[in-house]
């Protein structure tokens, strides 16, 4: 167990006035279910054994007889099923990402095509990063349509479904989202029936998860559901690094009467890895050799990644009559975040070194610390009404956030005994090398720094306080013509306060407003298909990241001119054209929609983002594509879910390094796959999941990769990511309607594959190597 001291300067969270508001979260919010699972119920046409089946812990989105299809949207304000709306949606259900074997987010996500996981500056190792499309999304992540702030590690153990949404969508989401959503729709407790599932599961590399989903209904009017968790594996193939999940989530509903109900919530998280930073580049770029390294497991005994989480929910819906409800969901979170982890690269012995010069691996320490503090209330009135003949669903909505995130530091010691002498920056010192002379991995890696961490000052407090309103339209026009249409308003006060070593302060603080809007027209040319156009638009602020103060690179706050200046949202402005198949009894989704975003008015950082300095909205930069996706039964034994995008991504105006326009957007891969299948026989079944991405090349958001220029003016990217294709196979056998056991092995062939490096070549993710995991599940 590991204990840290603190002489952490920074004003505490309960000066913060929001105690009194939590409490009265509590009060109210909403679940707004009972009516999709009333259709749902309706609906099911399976034979006795399937039913049984699902309904153990039913998703009341999902389409029955289609285990890898939703039916609708967690999200109320999308009133219309997601097979009807005018925009690119992937929704991964529970039980396709049970089949997958993945849990934690980041490697369900980074099995999507659109998706790719990055790093940050310093490799943002306090939780998950994601990039959509392109563009940046890790602040883009909402839980219940309510934006989930900070950088957390995220897990699905409480999850009934994660919607992807492609493209721009600051009318729902607010700021950011330029290149689209996340939004986890999480388990709550339902008065329908009774149930408890319970999952042990045992594997390779000490791999141990067990959960318990149980749902208690006390009487027709209470229920009380609670999902539990507790997981701990060796990384494949990299021990002594590890991770470990504890995971407590308890949900209660109140309904006293046939209008109104209360549910209120609470989300406990603790995870704590001793993080693996992988491989790094080496060779030179302009002679064509750049590339990885393989090397031994570095990471130290005292390393550490955390992540608590405490949340708590309120939810209220109230029928005011046939036509009109109300909803309200209220939350108050904390999370506290830290990292402490060690990266290695290439280097060469300086000549006064003992054993004169060699090629070795020297190490490099990357930490901070993060505290997050956040409330949220967001209310919507939904009325439904007739209008030119056809239904009018019409969501007038008000949402207030206040979030705050304070950034630190740690204070490292290494007191292991150096074993080397290399030269660098501050000349020649002694030092720590993980191979020796004799080109052999050196005796006690693991613990050969000998690290002493203690917790240290606080330079960064970041707040923003938003109000939003906003109203959503859908009209059926003709039988066959449906209109969507939205617009949001969104007005910020940001306050950054930074500390420098010295404990010197700088505060920053702007307010501005801005408008988004959004429109999409669908047209069914026939039952079930239909094709669709839509225009939709994001902004975003100068600092918009909360983790990076006045770290310009990555999305922290520009100083512009040498004077600090809010100036323009960045925006972004999409359109796309596509069309959506319902086939096969509505089981089946086909979906495909070529796009264009266009994002301007871009902040950009000078001198590599390591400084506040830069320009303001002098940036603009497009992706155009294509996606296809599917997901459904084709007949009742056979699932599927899949799709792919091919993306086109360019730089189009850059003050700050005009040799960048022409060239591709970082960390977006031109080519993505992925495809996952299950087929029934009887009590077996038999699974199969492929992913791929094609080469793609490291950078800040918002610029081109970093390149070197040739002799003859040509140029060539200097931090590649290597084209990888991962298979995964997966079986299930079913004993009875009580119990089943599932087979994964992933990474059947040990692909040894990346899955995003440092803008530097310094680090490089790896995937994960084969792990064979044998789950026994048991519903009653």
């Amino acid at each position: 167990m590991k204990t840290y001291t603190s002489n952490a300067v920074r004003r505490p969270l309960s000066l913060r006035n929001r105690g009194t508001v939590a409490a009265l979260g509590m009060a109210a919010t909403v679940l707004a279910t009972p009516v999709m699972a009333q259709k749902a119920d309706k609906e099911v046409e399976l034979e006795t054994l399937r039913i049984e089946d699902r309904t153990a812990d039913v998703n009341p989105n999902a389409e029955p007889g289609a285990p890898y299809k939703a039916r609708t949207s967690g999200d109320e304000r999308l009133t219309r099923p997601i097979a009807e709306l005018p925009q690119t949606m992937t929704v991964l259900t529970e039980e396709q990402i049970e089949d997958s074997g993945y849990t934690d987010l980041a490697r369900i996500l980074d099995s999507q095509p659109g998706i790719t996981v990055g790093t940050g500056e310093n490799g943002n190792a306090f939780g998950d990063r994601y990039i959509i499309r392109g563009q940046e999304a890790r602040s883009d992540v909402f839980v219940d349509g309510l934006r989930d702030p900070g950088m957390t590690t995220r897990e699905s153990f409480a999850v009934d479904q994660i919607e992807i949404s492609k493209g721009p969508s600051s009318t729902f989401a607010g700021r950011g989202t330029a290149g689209g959503a996340i939004n986890l729709i999480t388990k709550q407790a339902t008065t329908d029936y009774d149930f408890i599932k319970a999952s042990v599961g045992l594997g390779e590399d000490r791999y141990v998860r067990t959960t318990l989903d149980a749902n208690l209904v006390a009487s027709d009017h209470f229920a009380v559901r609670a999902n539990v968790l507790y997981a701990h594996t060796n990384t494949p193939d990299r021990a002594p690094a590890d991770r470990d999940r504890k995971g407590l989530a308890i949900s209660g509903t109140y309904m006293p009467s046939d209008v109104f109900d209360i549910t209120l919530d609470y989300y406990g998280f603790r995870g704590e890895d001793n993080a693996d930073l992988g491989d790094f580049l080496s060779g030179s770029a302009t002679d064509g050799d750049r590339r990885p390294v393989n090397t031994p497991v570095y990471a130290q005994k005292e390393d550490f990644q955390k992540s608590d989480v405490d949340v708590f929910t309120g939810r209220l819906h109230w029928q005011l009559s046939d036509s009109i409800r109300l909803s309200n969901k209220m939350r108050y979170g904390m999370s506290d975040n830290g990292y402490v982890v060690t990266g290695a690269r290439g280097t060469t012995t300086d000549a006064s070194d003992p054993n004169g010069e060699y090629d070795t691996i020297s190490f490099s320490t990357h930490q901070g610390w993060q505290e997050v503090d956040y409330f949220a209330n967001q209310a919507n009135l939904h009325i439904e009404s007739e209008m030119l003949g056809g239904k009018n669903d019409l969501i007038i909505g008000a949402e207030y956030t206040d979030h705050t995130v304070v950034n630190g530091v740690y204070s490292v010691d290494n007191t292991g005994t150096t074993n080397c002498v290399v030269s660098g920056r501050g000349g020649t010192n002694p030092s720590y090398c993980g191979i020796g002379p004799n080109g052999q991995v050196v005796n006690g890696l693991n613990t050969l720094l000998g690290r002493q961490i203690t917790k240290d000052r606080w330079d960064s407090d970041w707040q923003v306080k938003t109000v939003s309103l906003y109203l959503m339209d859908t009209i059926d026009l003709t039988e066959g013509l449906t209109l969507f249409g939205g617009a949001r308003w969104d007005h910020f006060d940001y306050t950054l306060t930074t500390q420098n070593n010295s404990l010197e302060r700088t505060t920053y603080d702007y307010s501005d407003s801005f408008w988004n809007a959004q429109a999409g027209l669908t047209y069914e040319v026939a039952e079930g298909a239909i094709l669709y156009a839509s225009f939709a638009t994001a902004a975003d602020i100068n600092g918009g990241e909360s983790d990076l103060g006045t770290n310009a690179g990555y999305g922290g706050l520009v100083i512009i001119d040498g004077e600090f200046r809010g100036g323009k949202p960045e925006r972004s402005i999409n359109w796309e054209l596509g069309t959506k198949l319902n086939l096969f009894d509505e089981k089946f989704l086909l979906t495909a929609a070529v796009f264009q975003t266009t994002k301007s008015d871009v902040f950009e950082a000078s001198g590599g983002g390591y400084t506040p300095d830069g320009t303001g909205n002098t940036g603009k930069n497009r992706v155009r594509g294509f996606e296809l996706g599917l997901a459904g039964n084709i007949t009742p034994e056979w699932s599927m879910q899949g799709g792919f995008t091919l993306l086109e991504t360019e730089i189009l105006e850059s003050a700050s390094d005009p040799l960048s326009v022409g060239k591709t957007l970082s960390n977006a891969a031109k080519f993505q796959a992925s495809f996952m299948t299950k087929y029934q026989i009887g009590p077996f079944a038999l699974g199969f999941a492929v992913k791929h991405k094609s080469k793609r090349y490291g950078g800040q958001p918002d610029t081109a990769p970093s390149f070197s220029t040739l002799a003859d003016g040509s140029f060539v990217y200097s931090q590649p990511v290597p084209a990888y294709t991962v298979a995964d196979l997966f079986a299930e056998y079913r004993f009875n309607r009580n119990l089943d056991f599932r087979l994964n092995v992933n990474n059947v062939t040990n692909e040894d594959y990346y899955l995003t490096v440092y803008r530097s070549g310094s680090f490089l993710y790896k995937g994960d190597a084969r792990q064979i995991v044998g789950t026994l599940n048991l519903r009653f």
